[in-house]
């Protein structure tokens, strides 16, 4: 068989190559975690060195690497970037994954062909192809599975990605409660007080009074508009709200799902996270701990163990 259907795949490949390399740059800045920024980074990196060593096997086979290729590549993975800006954030996670799950069968494809055409050094190149896609399709499932389960994923949401998934739960919300009892809610909201005496009379700076007083009040009118609702029977009303504080991370410490939270050192958090079987119990002392103390361990802790239950998730009908 002629090389040249080969040499065609390689090329294609290399273009895609140069986009996965653009859109795993793109990522890193929205990494939830260290470890996943360095994840990204590094996979950029690979990313970059299978395209080196698609460009010499492409030399070894006697064809020329495509300069405009890699070019569109980066052009197209630009373009994709902006675009993605105004969609749900599993809409831009799934094109990812389409764009993976293209490279991983061209991958297959190429190493068809090479076995054919009987060269190894590119049989030995689409095993590595196949390998490194693999993994990143793996990645990508169980970072949407993550999302399913109500996130948060491995990846932070841009504020576009955020807006536009918001509108579409504001779309599907139900609307059924009553004008009188969301009269109520807001009066409750308007009347709590705030807690700016306390704050004044711990001695802190101006900036922080303005700053910590507005997030107190919000954070009280939030949990009296729950109880209200709720005393009023709106419980769906009631229960997003209640999402809303959990997934904020200002719920009170005796609400969160591991007893004395609050108290707890690094090794007694990670100890009660890693007990944890409800992705909903996990998001919530994960929100709580980054919106609090924020310690390191805590919050890679919880977020291994959200991955955890994700990949159990989408594996369990293999």
């Amino acid at each position: 068989m002629s090389t040249s259907t080969l040499l065609a795949q390689l090329r294609a490949v290399l273009q895609l190559t140069s986009t996965e390399i653009q859109v795993a740059e793109s990522r890193v800045i929205q990494a939830r975690t260290e470890a996943v920024r360095t994840e990204l980074t590094q996979n950029a990196s690979n990313g970059r060195d299978r395209a080196e060593a698609i460009e010499s096997t492409l030399r070894d086979l006697g064809g020329l690497p495509d300069v405009v290729g890699p070019l569109v590549g980066r052009t197209l993975a630009l373009f994709k970037t902006l675009a993605e800006q105004a969609q749900p954030f599993d809409e831009a996670l799934l094109g990812d994954l389409a764009l993976e799950h293209q490279l991983l069968s061209r991958s297959k494809y190429i190493k068809a062909l090479a076995t054919e055409a009987s060269e190894p050094t590119a049989v030995a190149l689409a095993d590595r192809l196949i390998t490194a896609h693999s993994a990143t399709v793996e990645w990508l499932e169980t970072v949407l599975a993550e999302d399913a389960l109500g996130g948060p994923a491995a990846l932070r949401r841009t504020p576009l990605q955020a807006a536009a998934g918001s509108a579409v739960k504001i779309v599907n919300a139900p609307a059924t409660w009553s004008a009188r009892g969301l009269d109520r809610a807001l009066d409750a909201a308007r009347t709590t007080p705030n807690r700016l005496t306390e704050l004044l009379g711990r001695g802190a700076h101006a900036g922080d009074v303005a700053v910590k007083t507005l997030s107190a009040s919000r954070d009280a009118a939030l949990e009296a508009a729950e109880e209200v609702t709720r005393a009023e029977g709106a419980e769906s009303v009631a229960d997003a709200i209640h999402a809303a504080r959990e997934a904020g991370g200002i719920l009170e410490p005796e609400e969160l799902p591991v007893d004395d939270y609050d108290s707890l050192n690094v090794s007694e958090s990670v100890a009660s996270i890693k007990d944890l079987t409800d992705p909903r119990d996990v998001r919530a002392v994960l929100a709580f701990e980054e919106a609090n103390k924020n310690r390191h361990g805590v919050v890679s802790a919880a977020q291994t163990r959200l991955a955890a239950i994700a990949k159990d998730v989408i594996s369990s009908g293999k």
